[in-house]
């Protein structure tokens, strides 16, 4: 018993200690000024139906798989396996399309491996140059893509702790550029009917990332001779989309058929404004989930000053089939639509398979 209020008692001051560090790390977060000075901004892109269904409010209660983007602690409940894909109409109008894959494994009685990847599609573009500024040279398709690896453990019923390390890579034909990046995430569960989270992650944390290719090179005649010369510039570095979130719920068990979640979450960014994002979710048998959210950042309101592309208002549906003998196996199915201005709203569509 010794050791394991010990144990316990080191957990809450590691949390503490990270908790701290997080915010501090944060106090430089926020900054509207070095508003597109980021590179690598699909890490910003929630590709999970669930979650964006309230803007990622949750981010105290994801659980499964789809934790590894907003909080890689979520990922330590899986009971046992867990398989997810969603695909998304990113901006409707855009052509731009998001489809995103998420693994979970149980290993051993608390530790549980996850796999995810994200891949973007911009459709073709035709090929421009100075000469022939109407195309008519073929066309281009722009790849951008991450894979992530992660492990998250239950220290004990309270206190669930991940990490993920994430390759990010970005090309056209010419020009390319890959790198790494780390997550961390701490979540605590409490009341008297583990109804009370919170949650703190921190994400996109990593070296700057360069591009380089053939696209820097130009060739040229050298003066007073038939010799070729290739010059080649060198871009310069860009640092990733690095950002903090913090999050809280609290579960209204009204019955055992009836379940409210209200939660909030706030979020640091690097390089942008800093956001609040409140929503709840109702719960009927835990087999449909209805929630709705709302993401305020500084004029979110006001078209004019407006720096996100979204407008505030997010809704989602979820339905879950359980089998097996005790109904803990379930397939589900997601869908989730968030508010945009300019384009007509990101649309999301998912399926997920819990063993």
């Amino acid at each position: 018993m010794r050791n394991s209020k010990s144990m316990k008692n080191s957990i809450a001051r590691m949390m503490a200690a990270a908790s701290l560090a997080l915010i501090a790390g944060g106090a430089w977060a926020g900054n509207p000024d070095r508003a597109g000075s980021a590179g690598a901004t699909q890490l910003l892109i929630n590709p999970w139906a669930r979650s964006n269904g309230w803007s990622l409010a949750n981010s105290a209660t994801l659980r499964g798989a789809e934790g590894m983007f907003g909080n890689v602690a979520g990922l330590a409940h899986v009971r046992k396996t867990e398989l997810l894909f969603t695909t998304t109409r990113w901006l409707e109008g855009s052509g731009v399309k998001i489809n995103a894959v998420g693994f979970g494994q149980k290993l051993g009685e608390s530790g549980v491996l996850g796999i995810t990847a994200t891949t973007l599609s911009f459709g073709e573009i035709p090929v421009t140059t100075v000469d022939q500024p109407e195309g008519g040279l073929g066309t281009f398709s722009p790849t951008q893509a991450n894979i992530g690896l992660a492990y998250s453990k239950a220290f004990s019923n309270s206190i669930f702790g991940g990490l993920l390390v994430r390759v990010v890579s970005e090309s056209i034909s010419n020009v390319r550029t890959s790198g790494v990046c780390f997550d961390a995430g701490i979540q605590y569960v409490t009341g008297p009917t583990d109804n009370i989270h919170f949650g703190i992650a921190l994400k996109n944390v990593g070296p700057a990332m360069r591009f380089e290719g053939d696209g820097f090179a130009v060739q040229g005649l050298l003066l007073a001779s038939d010799d070729i010369l290739t010059l080649e510039q060198r871009s310069a570095e860009f640092e990733l989309p690095s950002m903090m979130n913090i999050g809280a719920a609290y579960d209204i068990n009204i019955s055992e058929l009836h379940r409210v979640t209200v939660a909030g979450n706030f979020t640091s960014n690097s390089f942008t404004r800093d956001q609040f994002i409140l929503g709840a979710e109702y719960a009927f048998k835990k087999m449909i989930h209805v929630r709705g959210g709302y993401l305020y950042e500084k004029n979110v309101g006001d078209k004019d000053l407006r720096e996100t592309v979204f407008t505030g208002p997010s809704a989602g549906l979820s339905i879950d089939f359980p089998f097996g003998e005790e109904k803990q196996s379930a397939i589900a199915l997601d869908y989730a639509y968030r508010a945009t201005n300019p384009f007509s709203g990101v649309h999301s569509i998912g399926v997920r398979l819990s063993l």
